[in-house]
């Protein structure tokens, strides 16, 4: 069992989230970003309990219904469930949003336009209750600590810079090397 899979199946409270998520049975969906990055830094820094998300990402991929009433629906519907700041998008949509985004494949294929490599990094509740890791840049650096941009981050240096210090990763996890 990876690091990844054994600290969010441990975690009761990520496992709830999840088991929330699954119930909407969204085609090719995960929870990213900080989910995972947080709780694996958290552990990695030996912080316990790990510390509550900003917001929950859950993202997924359907080209057959691209509106934002949907992605409003399903967070009211998981809300419902557990009343937690979700924020749901669907990634087929997100060329419409961002203009000069590719049209995205997938939901990993949307993931590698994200800024830095540790944030790409998403985690699913199959059907039997496995846990699927998605993370179509690996998951290397989330596991050494170490944060750098992505390619499509290094066309984007000033996004990335003032995301890494509006989010205070170097305070929150100060053993995170950032790397060019």
């Amino acid at each position: 069992m990876s690091l990844i899979v054994r600290i969010i199946a441990e975690d009761a409270i990520a496992m709830e989230q999840l088991r929330a998520v699954r119930s909407l049975d969204l085609p090719d969906w995960c929870i990213a970003a900080g989910f995972v990055r947080n709780r694996v830094w958290d552990h990695l820094h030996d912080i316990s309990p790990p510390r509550a998300p900003v917001d929950i990402d859950v993202i997924y991929f359907d080209a057959s219904d691209m509106s934002t009433e949907r992605e409003a629906e399903f967070e009211m519907r998981l809300r419902a469930l557990e009343p937690l700041p979700w924020q749901v998008r669907n990634q087929a949509r997100m060329h419409v949003v961002k203009k000069d985004y590719p049209q995205h494949r997938d939901t990993a294929h949307a993931m590698t336009f994200w800024l830095e490599t540790v944030t790409p990094v998403g985690v699913r509740l199959e059907k039997d209750d496995t846990l699927t890791i998605v993370a179509p840049l690996g998951i290397d650096d989330l596991l050494n600590l170490r944060c750098r941009p992505t390619a499509f981050g290094r066309l984007r240096r000033a996004e990335y810079d003032e995301r890494i210090a509006a989010k205070r990763w170097r305070e929150l996890w100060p053993r995170v090397e950032f790397v060019d």
